[in-house]
């Protein structure tokens, strides 16, 4: 086999997919692996791997939280378009969010639904409701969101508290961000315990399907080339 009919070693590929991925995005990744580039790109590969772990609990979180604020929103005001209704009178930072999500509904649906416009909603516009916005606690969460929350005992601040904290790293996974620096255990035994608030069931069934603690238990042998990255 000619030089030129050789596949790189190993040093030219990492270069190549360095150069690629950008060194500056790979910079909090070089600074843990004191920079070596083999081991913060192998860091790079599990962080995709724990951020693909964690978008399963994430995801139900998210659909589960926003149906049962809905419920009980819609019980309140009486109407499914809630978001509608004068009685609402949502703070100025939630009501931008409503506008956004009606006219990007408006904007790709040709029959759009109320369902559109729930899924359109943002984590922190769900979360924001919990917050203590126009006197929400006394117009909302006493009256009819903690309805949302049948096995949660606690005070609104400290629930709101645990969802706005998953903000964070909801927002750094969807958009590709470095994780690996979080206490990701901490944040999995979050999600799992707000899910166990709205359903145990749920809670139940994501614990019996995610991957979050097998990858997290992966990471030293990931990073020390014992095991293959995979994501």
């Amino acid at each position: 086999m000619s030089g030129a009919e050789r596949k790189p070693v190993n040093g030219t590929l990492f270069q190549k997919v360095c150069d690629a991925v950008s060194t500056e995005r790979l910079q909090p990744f070089f600074r843990t692996c004191d920079g070596r580039l083999e081991h913060a790109l192998r860091l790079y590969a599990w962080n995709i791997e724990i951020s693909s772990a964690f978008h399963g609990p994430l995801h139900c979180l998210e659909v589960v939280l926003r149906n049962a604020l809905n419920r009980e929103l819609t019980t309140l005001l009486h109407r499914s378009d809630w978001w509608h209704a004068p009685a609402l009178d949502l703070d100025a930072s939630a009501r931008r969010s409503v506008l956004q999500a009606c006219a990007t509904v408006a904007q790709n649906y040709t029959s759009p639904t109320n369902g559109h416009v729930i899924a359109e909603l943002s984590f922190g516009f769900w979360t924001s409701l919990l917050g203590t916005g126009n006197r929400y606690d006394m117009r909302l969460w006493r009256p009819a969101l903690h309805r949302a929350f049948p096995h949660y005992r606690g005070p609104r601040r400290a629930l709101h508290q645990d969802l706005y904290h998953l903000r964070k790293p909801r927002n750094r996974i969807a958009h590709y961000e470095p994780v690996h620096q979080r206490h990701l255990a901490a944040d999995h035994a979050t999600i799992l315990r707000v899910l166990g608030y709205l359903s145990p069931e749920m809670a139940q069934w994501v614990r019996a399907n995610d991957r979050v603690s097998e990858v997290l238990g992966r990471r030293g042998d990931v990073c020390a080339a014992a095991v293959p990255t995979r994501f």
